[in-house]
């Protein structure tokens, strides 16, 4: 596999990464209040069910994203922790920026 190809691999994972991370927030931070504060439960209906999609979808591809790009078992570790919380996904993009900073410059 050549870098091109990783390149691209990991910034598909990056869109599908920093997607579920704004849908996990809109839920925690604008859904779940209007549903609490509000009583407007719809919106967690619906963000929640997209949420909920994108974060299958995350899961899904960041398994043969860490096979294809050879990730040590501590990274995509770190990947599935960063799933579950809030700002998780935007923190671990930080370490995936520097791998495709990496890849950029043996391009």
């Amino acid at each position: 596999m050549t870098n091109e190809e990783r390149l691209n691999i990991l910034k598909r994972f990056r869109i599908v990464s920093i997607t579920e991370g704004i849908s996990m927030l809109v839920l925690v931070f604008i859904a779940m209040p209007l549903k609490y504060i509000f009583d407007l439960p719809t919106m967690v209906t619906y963000v929640g069910w997209i949420h909920g999609v994108l974060f299958m979808v995350y899961i899904l591809v960041m398994f043969p994203t860490s096979r294809k790009l050879r990730w040590h078992f501590r990274i995509a570790l770190m990947g599935l922790i960063a799933s579950i919380l809030p700002f998780g996904p935007f923190l671990f993009d930080r370490k995936l920026r520097k791998q495709e900073h990496i890849l950029e410059d043996k391009i």
